[in-house]
């Protein structure tokens, strides 16, 4: 890749708070997987789906990988992480 091709690129980081929460998820879920069931201990989709997100925008954004694409940017995001977290959190307080 020429010098040119990377002049607006910035590099990316390790992040370490975001890749903490997506291998305690991974971990979590492993060890636990009752975390993710609701309280008659069926799977709960929802909260799963909600914890994955995290999970997935944990390890993205916590290797310092950072998508091209805005909308995969986003969703990929310290931020998103936070947010699916937070709102997984709000459903299994809910259940």
């Amino acid at each position: 890749m020429s010098a040119t091709a990377d002049k607006g690129r910035s590099t990316a980081r390790l992040q370490v708070p975001s890749l903490v929460v997506g291998l305690v998820i991974m971990l979590g879920g492993t060890v636990y997987p009752l975390l993710m069931a609701n309280s008659k201990g069926q799977a709960d989709h929802a909260l799963a789906s909600l914890l994955f997100w995290a999970m997935s925008a944990g390890f993205v954004r916590g290797f310092g990988f950072v998508p091209e694409s805005r909308a995969l940017r986003w969703l990929f995001s310290g931020w998103a992480c936070l947010a699916a977290l937070l709102l997984a959190g709000a459903i299994r307080l809910t259940c």
